[in-house]
């Protein structure tokens, strides 16, 4: 799969004509995807061990790497996988690879993107795309520019069930104009991270903002709109974690209001302290019916505008909404999925959707649903959010990547 590597079809092409053949058919031609392979190197054994690159019909997992001999050693029992690396750095040197799955430290992903794609391979990394600046943005953009490689972002919540589900009511004009959404994503205890054999991690005292792509999604994947301006608001405490920190990070729980590309609003809320359930939700409001997903205290459902009209409790007519529970599909059952990936997983069903289409994408030559632009539009406005927290609330111009 690499850039300047002879296809199969021009091979065939190539050495027919040497063998002297005058006419060859389409069907000796035609390329049958289940006869190609992808290699596919793993680094990061926690998050990394929970995709299922093994079970693709395309796709060898020829290496993994972990820094940690344990966790290596697990990505080895995960992927039915003997060869692997101490090291990411020893790892992009292995010529029989095409493409590097990057599932190291958030404030890693763009110094390991670059290493990769400087060895030839494409990169599939998990979230965010950058960390803390427009500036890393812009470096991770030149990057894939430069050595014209594949890059995709795996975002999880581009293939959660009920998002899935929300795209094609969209594509199907169900909701009418789409002029609302909000999203929130609790996670409450995540200072249990902060902290290993005695050590800081990387996420000790990290911004809520910084890690934002599970909520962008929820409307940018969706409608394709962007976000282009942002107040934000903070909320942090007296904890230690907030005190001395490498980021000067003061807040817990961060709160935004985006503008959209549309005019549309989208409101945000990622919070890791207080009495939250615990979730990944959203919600898609229109002026024809609404979409709420699951959010552990109901279940999903679809509120429909109505001709009919009523009376609120205060005697003023109103039209009549009707409310509809929602069955949500799991879409991981369908013929979305080569027939080995169909079957639950990570995230709401989302793990065997983003390894599918990775491959995929790299099989078919093609754009893969998460590329380097979609990523930065999850990612920045995530960035910009939390710089106008720092400042007060103040409402924020968010950079555009194209």
């Amino acid at each position: 799969m690499k850039k300047k590597s002879m296809s199969r079809r021009n091979f065939i092409v190539k050495n027919a004509m040497l063998a002297g053949t005058a006419i060859i058919t389409p069907s000796l031609m035609a390329i049958e995807p289940s006869l190609k392979k992808i290699r596919i190197g793993i680094v990061g054994g926690r998050f990394g061990s929970s995709f299922h690159w093994h079970e693709h019909p395309n796709c060898i997992v020829e290496a993994v790497s972990d820094l940690v001999p344990e966790r290596r050693n697990r990505l080895k029992e995960v992927y039915k996988c003997s060869k692997s690396y101490p090291s990411l750095e020893e790892m992009v040197k292995d010529k029989n690879i095409d493409a590097i799955a990057v599932f190291t430290e958030g404030p890693n992903h763009v110094k390991h993107t670059i290493e990769c794609m400087k060895h030839g391979k494409h990169v599939i990394s998990a979230v965010p795309a950058c960390w803390g600046s427009v500036a890393e943005a812009e470096l991770l953009l030149e990057t894939v520019k430069k050595y014209g490689l594949t890059y995709m972002m795996a975002e999880t919540s581009y293939y959660q069930q009920h998002t899935i589900s929300a795209r094609k009511m969209y594509e199907k004009g169900e909701f009418g104009n789409l002029y609302y959404c909000e999203s929130e994503y609790q996670h409450d205890g995540l200072e249990n991270l902060y902290i290993v054999d005695g050590e800081r991690t990387w996420r000790y005292g990290m911004a809520p903002m910084h890690y934002p792509t599970h909520c962008t999604a929820h409307l940018v994947s969706v409608t394709g709109e962007r976000l282009t301006e942002v107040v934000c608001n903070g909320w942090g405490d007296d904890s230690p974690y907030l005190k001395d920190n490498v980021y000067n990070n003061p807040f817990w729980n961060e709160s935004a209001h985006f503008k959209t590309s549309k005019g549309n609003a989208f409101k945000v809320n990622v919070w890791w302290k207080g009495a939250h359930l615990g979730l990944e939700r959203a919600s898609w409001n229109g002026t024809n019916m609404s979409f709420y997903c699951d959010n552990r205290r109901s279940g999903a459902a679809l509120v429909k505008k109505t001709k009919e009209l009523g009376k609120d409790d205060a005697g003023f007519v109103q039209s009549k909404p009707k409310l509809e529970n929602y069955d949500q599909p799991e879409w991981w059952k369908t013929d979305m999925l080569p027939e080995p990936l169909r079957h639950d997983s990570g995230h709401h069903g989302s793990h065997t959707f983003i390894t599918h289409e990775f491959i995929d994408a790299l099989l078919n030559e093609r754009k893969p649903t998460v590329d380097i632009y979609e990523a930065l539009a999850y990612t920045v406005p995530g960035i910009i959010a939390h710089e106008s927290a720092l400042k007060g609330g103040t409402l924020l111009k968010i950079p555009q990547f194209g």
